[in-house]
């Protein structure tokens, strides 16, 4: 069931604006026709540079928090009547501790994304393969009153 709240205050997005820069710049690279591609197989098959040899980390990469101790707030950014309550649902269903549903202050988004507050990226990354986003980007603005338990956003796009 899609809990709707009414949002009191704005939602200053820049980092949205940023990352659908990048995700543009992405889809031109990708037009390019795979020349950047090619440059980099040929560098692969080059022999190394001689130079001072550099220092790789070994130090394991901290696990992912479960689901289950993760909030996330869905809003419902693309007019469609039911879509942030159903996202909502089914990440319930995979175990997230908390999933509430309710309206973004604009339902004209054309992408998908995930913003997340810090230390929280890779469950960022995690969620947008689950919720199909591309764009994942640090969360800079303010939240609906009631949402400071949730440590990523979703903004549900066409």
């Amino acid at each position: 069931m899609e809990q709707v709240h009414p949002l009191q205050r704005s939602f200053p997005w820049r980092t949205t604006a940023a990352a659908a820069a990048l995700l543009a710049l992405g889809a031109l690279v990708a037009l390019e026709g795979g020349r950047l591609l090619d440059a980099h197989r040929v560098a692969a098959q080059a022999p190394p540079a001689a130079g001072p040899a550099r220092q790789v980390s070994t130090a394991p990469a901290a696990p992912l928090r479960p689901r289950s101790r993760v909030s996330v707030l869905v809003l419902n950014g693309n007019g469609t009547s039911g879509v942030a309550g159903a996202t909502a649902t089914r990440l319930l269903g995979r175990g997230y501790r908390s999933a509430t549903a309710t309206n973004a202050p604009s339902r004209e988004y054309a992408t998908t994304l995930v913003l997340y507050r810090p230390g929280w990226e890779r469950e960022a990354q995690r969620l947008a393969r689950e919720v199909d986003a591309r764009v994942v980007a640090p969360l800079d603005g303010r939240l609906p009153a009631g949402s400071a338990r949730d440590q990523l956003v979703v903004v549900l796009g066409r």
